[in-house]
């Protein structure tokens, strides 16, 4: 048999994925570069809640990541986020050190917590571990106060050193948050084009044929815990950093609940767009509502459903207009 028609399909294909790839990178690069001129144009309360945002997409992102590599659901990543959040804020608040020789911590502790987490629950699936990680979500609180001495218990920790002594906090706590956020999405697209990317989602997928490879799926779920719960951490160091203080109150059951909800809006996205809209749903709908009263549990459910309906609608939309351009 001739090799033509396979070098013609993959001298097709490959300038595709080229050409796709570098959209892509275009397109995140611009988002970039708007956003890095955005505090110029905003004011200081505007400022403080997209670094706020950038922080909550790099947690909706973590979940994302569980989701999407492991196929399971976790209502308990405010306990790596908090492992985060804490290693910034006590080195910061005992030592005087800068986020900037924290975060490294941060996200040592947080895949280390992932990965002792996963191993003891790694034959767990479904609704079991989810139900395991509400486990984890319950107790973040009550340990925390109970650490006091180390955490500052109820009154919590100020986070106030700077990356760069002399520039004003408040851009500090922009950029720092937006150049983590862009890391973490570069990294994991990193990870989506590499062998063991590829060999994580086989493993979810097919793990008879991971196995068949010496990939076993017990591995593959720790590892993807793991990693999780290193960018979790990353989220919870950004949120100590981007919000100045560090609470029990920002690590509770229902904040756990929150970053699977910017999860399921982003669409399971790992791109920074995708991650970017996640973190928006669950930091700037809540001040668009802050002036609604009784009403913000209502609106916020309408706005949530609407967001489901439209990811589940539009493509199927595209597809029919797609169609009908066809057919004229």
């Amino acid at each position: 048999m001739s090799d033509h028609p396979a070098s013609l399909q993959n001298d097709r294909i490959l300038p595709a994925r080229l050409s796709g790839v570098s959209r892509a990178d275009a397109a995140n690069i611009a988002l970039v570069a708007v956003l890095l001129v955005l505090p110029f144009l905003l004011g200081g309360s505007w400022v403080f809640a997209l670094g706020l945002c950038f922080a909550n997409a790099i947690g909706v992102l973590s979940v994302s990541v569980l989701v999407r590599y492991g196929g399971e659901v976790s209502i308990g990543h405010t306990f790596f986020a908090a492992v985060g959040a804490y290693s910034v804020a006590v080195l910061d608040t005992r030592y005087g050190l800068s986020v900037l020789v924290s975060l490294p911590l941060a996200l040592a502790l947080g895949v280390v917590s992932g990965i002792a987490f996963a191993w003891p629950s790694r034959k767990l699936s479904g609704i079991y571990l989810a139900v395991s990680t509400m486990a984890l979500a319950l107790a973040v609180p009550e340990l925390i106060n109970n650490m006091d001495g180390l955490t500052g218990g109820y009154e919590g920790l100020y986070v106030a050193t700077p990356v760069i002594p002399g520039l004003p906090m408040g851009l500090q706590r922009y950029y720092v948050a937006l150049l983590v956020l862009a890391a973490a999405v570069y990294g994991v697209s990193r990870l989506r084009h590499s062998r063991q990317g590829l060999v994580l989602l086989l493993s979810k997928s097919h793990p008879a044929a991971a196995d068949a490879f010496g990939t076993r799926q017990v591995w593959a779920r720790v590892a993807v815990m793991g990693i999780s719960g290193g960018i979790a951490a990353l989220c919870g160091a950004m949120l100590g950093f981007a919000g100045s203080t560090v609470s029990p109150s920002g690590f509770t059951f229902w904040s756990a609940i929150f970053l699977l909800v910017g999860s399921v809006v982003s669409f399971y996205g790992l791109s920074l767009p995708r991650a970017l809209l996640g973190g928006a749903f669950l930091t700037l709908v809540p001040q668009f509502l802050s002036s609604s009263g009784a009403w913000i549990p209502v609106l916020y459910g309408v706005a949530l459903l609407s967001m489901i309906l439209a990811g589940h609608y539009l493509p199927r939309l595209r597809a029919i207009m797609a169609q009908r351009k066809g057919d004229d």
